[in-house]
């Protein structure tokens, strides 16, 4: 590349950058950030080089990190930083009472669970519902894009894909969990229970939807198993049904219905 050639192509990043509506926090800051914030919610682990810090001192470095988050975003606030991160934290003991229903829920109904302390600290089904809940507080804040950062970082890995608009009600249950995704306009009642690979997504994937319901609606007490599919903004899956495992559903079904993939079994013929 000449010199000349080097210099347009400066020119060109600066043009394009200085185009971009947003600045955004770096990923290893948001990542750094929700994972403190969790730990001081439950510090159910503990490094082998332990750092004594008091719980006021960790309270306040955890509002220095997200008003430092959101600095870059501070001219499409709202309001200013300063408010935003005071009302998150303000709201902080709600999800803190949130996320207990909803690790009590995956103790209680997991058989293999040994305990809340086992799913604070090693279940991924958790983390991404924990994620996700500080997330939504965020966009809830009208915080732009931070909140998606959030629950991608969650996605990474875990492999669990929740949207931070999507709204979830209490004692949710994600169990193994890799391959779910959760569109940004489900509505999830409580006491929902999913397992791995399951979509709650829209049927038709254009722009021109943006702003209307794509995703479904879960009501209260249901449980969908592995693999199923359910798209669509009008479909309801009615209180206290079973969506079968590998069910692909575009319409509503009542309450208390059960929905099964309907296997084909055939016997081959043995070689003569």
């Amino acid at each position: 590349m000449t010199t000349t050639e080097q210099q347009l192509f400066f020119e060109r990043l600066a043009t394009q950058n200085a185009s971009y509506r947003y600045r955004l926090p770096s990923k290893p800051d948001v990542g750094r950030f929700i994972d403190n914030l969790i730990r001081f919610l439950f510090p159910i682990t503990q490094d082998c080089r332990l750092l004594e810090l008091s719980t006021a001192d960790s309270y306040h470095n955890l509002k220095k990190q997200l008003e430092c988050l959101l600095l870059p975003l501070e001219t499409n606030l709202l309001a200013d930083r300063h408010t935003v991160n005071e009302q998150f934290f303000d709201q902080l003991p709600a999800i803190y009472e949130l996320l207990l229903m909803d690790a009590q829920a995956i103790a209680t109904n997991d058989p293999a669970s040994v305990g809340v302390e086992e799913v604070l600290a090693v279940y991924p089904g958790f983390y991404a519902i924990a994620v996700y809940r500080l997330a939504h507080l965020l966009s809830d804040l009208n915080v732009p894009l931070l909140p998606r950062m959030l629950t991608e970082y969650a996605h990474g890995l875990t492999g669990i894909d929740i949207h931070p608009r999507a709204e979830i009600g209490q004692s949710f249950f994600i169990d193994h969990g890799t391959g779910v995704v959760i569109g940004e306009a489900a509505i999830i009642g409580n006491n929902v229970k999913i397992y791995q690979g399951v979509t709650l997504g829209a049927t038709h994937v254009t722009k021109s939807m943006a702003q209307k319901k794509r995703h479904p609606t879960i009501e209260d007490n249901v449980v969908i198993y592995a693999n199923a599919t359910i798209l669509g903004g009008k479909t309801v899956i009615g209180h206290d049904s079973i969506i079968g495992g590998n069910v692909w559903l575009t319409e509503s079904v009542e309450p208390y219905s059960r929905v099964y993939h309907q296997s084909q079994i055939e016997v081959r013929s043995l070689p003569s």
